[in-house]
């Protein structure tokens, strides 16, 4: 095998470059978190872009979908397009306007319980001497109201003036709203171009990755919009019907905070497995601070709820799941909040569903090219036994010369 320098020249230029990148590794991911930062509207956009796509091929697809004008086929993409970002709109400022003030309320109510139910618990725990007397005692000696009101003062103290406060709060609201702005519009031109783009892409691949890589890329893709387009649609689907089923349920049982925590439920039904737990654990404190009894009614009637609405309800409506065990959901949502919070609990589960995806469609590959490996070979049928066939026999020609006349001679 005979090395070009062309080849040589590439490999001295990768070790180059990785030894830059292991050498000056703080320099060079400064440089990248820079460039991140510079790039984050448009990352915005992209992210901003998917979930309005999603509505605005639903409309498409309802709206003159076999349509070949060209008038009406150049007009569709902007009507729809308009009507998937008012549609977006919407949904989030009802969103803002239902739970926001229920949330508000709900921390309000909190703090203004908190101290009754940690002396009504102090009590409750002298009663039945859990505890030591002189930690008892020095429990029911502390003043609770005046001791929450230190800890908030505590934590807004570290505030600083108020003119500088009032600075950052102007230049970051100035600064979310320009990038608002520039995401929103860069997702725009996404969308109007993208099957413009949905080409050029498939050129580039075409011109400098290989038929196999460039088939797996676009399989990897295909697989990753699935699994995102499903968990979209399906856990927003089952976000407003829990909320409002659990909203209904709570003003049938007569229990307190009806709305507010119907707006709760839906929220955190949008977190997978711990939304559930989070909103039941904020709900049922909210009215043990009412009535315990109430609380224990409302923890049986939402577990009932989730049964209903998990067995029956979600596999009629959203159709089948994402194909993820619960074991793996867990830990997606688990590494995921670890990693990014909030963020990390709801991307982590469609990325976890489709990684599981494509390592159990590889292992089925691999069985299915073992088990052909391991099949013997057909059988070769022994030859037909050959008939008696009598040797012909050969016949001799014989030829016979003619003579030639002679003529006599005079």
């Amino acid at each position: 095998m005979k090395l070009e320098w062309k080849t040589c020249l590439k490999v001295g230029v990768s070790i180059f470059v990785l030894y830059l990148c292991i050498h000056y590794w703080q320099p060079v991911m400064a440089v990248v978190a820079e460039a991140l930062g510079a790039a984050s509207p448009l990352l915005i956009g992209c992210v901003i872009a998917y979930p309005i796509n999603i509505l605005m091929s639903f409309y498409e697809r309802k709206f003159f979908p076999r349509a070949t004008q060209k008038g009406i086929v150049a007009v569709r993409r902007p009507i729809c397009m308009l009507l998937a970002i008012i549609t977006l709109v919407a949904v989030i400022a009802l969103i803002m306007v239902l739970i926001v003030p229920q949330l508000i309320s709900c921390v309000q109510v909190i703090f203004a319980e908190l101290p009754g139910a940690i002396t009504d618990l102090v009590a409750w725990l002298d009663k039945h001497n859990f505890l030591p007397d002189n930690i008892l005692d020095k429990l029911m000696e502390v003043d609770w109201n005046s001791r929450i009101g230190q800890i908030i003062e505590v934590l807004t103290s570290g505030i600083g003036s108020v003119v500088e406060v009032v600075i950052n709060a102007v230049t970051s609201v100035f600064s979310g709203i320009v990038t608002a702005l520039i995401s929103l519009i860069f997702a725009v031109y996404l969308l109007a171009s993208k099957e413009k783009l949905k080409r050029q892409s498939k050129a580039l691949l075409e011109r400098y990755i290989g038929h196999t890589w460039r088939v797996r890329i676009l399989y990897v893709l295909s697989v990753l919009d699935d699994c995102f387009h499903r968990y979209i649609v399906g856990q927003c689907i089952e976000a407003v019907i829990l909320g409002v089923l659990c909203a209904i349920g709570m003003a049938i049982l007569r229990l307190p905070y009806a709305t507010m925590i119907g707006a709760l439920i839906a929220f955190t039904a949008l977190i997978p497995i711990a939304g559930a737990y989070i909103g039941a654990a904020v709900g049922a404190f909210m009215i043990l601070t009412v009535s315990p009894m109430k609380a224990l009614i409302f923890l049986i009637f939402l577990v009932i709820l989730q049964q209903l609405e998990g067995n029956i309800i979600y596999p009629r409506v959203v159709g089948s799941s994402m194909g993820l065990p619960g074991i793996w959901v867990l830990a997606a949502v688990t590494v995921g909040g670890g990693m990014m919070g909030v963020a990390g609990m709801l991307l982590g589960v469609p990325l976890a569903a489709a990684v599981y995806r494509l390592v159990r469609e590889d292992v089925r590959r691999g069985k299915e090219a073992e088990k052909i490996l391991e099949e013997p070979d057909e059988p070769v049928p022994p030859p037909l036994p050959k008939k008696d066939v009598k040797p012909k026999e050969k016949t001799v020609r014989k030829l016979t010369i003619p003579l030639k006349k002679t003529k006599p001679e005079k």
